[in-house]
């Protein structure tokens, strides 16, 4: 495709990624403040701009491994078109929609997984996968969760030993202050995993229009841009998946949430480091569960812990089978 004659395509195209990107930090805000909120250490409006700053700048303290990982390990480079970009796009930004709209914390990670596989599989079929870098995705399902739960679990036992002889007003005081650390760290990874999604997604259309010269990477303009969308759509919130998360699922005190938050932050910085994009929903949820197992099982209200489990699973065949389709409609007007 000529490169000049596609700019104008190439624009819009930019301005959808980065509409996904506003719409990733609005769905996955409530992963940051959720516990902040929740244990009334902040106020809403001023956690969401915690996190919104946290988000931004997150690209001083990251690599772009995840966004590598998007742009060249999911699905083959070599296919990649305006059309596929556009219908995987589309999958995951209906789908994150439709969740928000219910309140369900989705995985707005694995919503744009699924939509490019589902454009690449409409396009050229199996040939269009690149295995190796969708396995390790999909297993980031089921283990960033797990991994979230168990460091949760083992910090909330290792500080309530620590704390043993404290009483519960002086444990409450120290970790009301000690969950503005553990909310900025989260708030880092979460910002330095998620927004590396939409820059691989900018990068290899760029490359795929003759953009990059031949060679994939991320553009430093990419990077800001991106940062900035998210940081923005953080700053407008997404109370329902805040009090699906925040409340719902378990009640938390600040010590809990200073665990909650640590145990994610520590699993979002080794998954950024290794280039895995996980989900920073299904991360921080796996966390919350944990916390709340360790004061007590029955503490865990387990059936709406299951729906969002459900709702994991649907989120990558479901983005994909609404980006095929996009395709398939796209390919009937080209």
């Amino acid at each position: 495709m000529d490169a000049t004659l596609a700019f104008p395509l190439l624009l819009a195209l930019i301005g959808i990624a980065l509409l996904f990107d506003f719409l990733n930090g609005l769905h996955d805000a409530a992963n940051s403040i959720a516990t902040i909120v929740s244990t009334r250490v902040l106020r809403p409006q001023f956690a969401v701009m915690w996190a919104a700053f946290f988000n931004f700048i997150a690209f001083l303290f990251f690599g772009l491994h995840v966004a590598e990982t998007l742009g060249t390990g999911i699905i083959n480079p070599d296919i990649i078109s305006p059309a596929v970009i556009f219908s995987a796009l589309m999958g995951a930004i209906i789908w994150n929609v439709v969740t928000w709209i219910f309140g369900i914390p989705s995985s707005s990670s694995h919503a744009l997984v699924g939509g490019l596989v589902g454009a690449g599989l409409a396009k050229t079929g199996l040939d269009a996968v690149v295995l190796s870098g969708l396995l390790k995705t999909a297993s980031a399902i089921f283990l960033s969760p797990m991994i979230g739960f168990l460091l949760a679990l083992l910090l909330v036992l290792l500080v309530s030993w620590a704390f043993v002889r404290q009483t519960p007003f002086a444990v409450d005081r120290t970790f009301r202050v000690m969950q503005f650390i553990s909310a900025s760290l989260y708030s880092l990874g979460h910002g330095g995993n998620d927004a590396q999604k939409t820059m691989g997604i900018i990068a290899v259309l760029l490359y795929s229009q003759g953009y990059l010269g031949g060679e994939f990477y991320v553009p430093f303009w990419v990077v800001i841009s991106c940062q900035a969308a998210m940081a923005m759509g953080t700053l407008f919130g997404g109370w329902r998946i805040v009090h699906t998360m925040g409340s719902k699922i378990t009640r938390l005190n600040p010590m809990q949430g200073f665990c909650a938050e640590t145990g994610g932050a520590i699993t979002l910085f080794a998954a950024t480091w290794l280039g895995i994009p996980v989900s920073t929903t299904h991360t921080i949820t796996g966390a919350i569960v944990g916390v709340g197992a360790a004061r007590r099982v029955s503490a865990v209200r387990w059936g709406l812990a299951g729906n969002i489990v459900i709702a994991w699973i649907v989120t990558l065949p479901a983005a994909a089978l609404i980006s095929a389709l996009t395709f398939w409609l796209c390919s009937l007007f080209a």
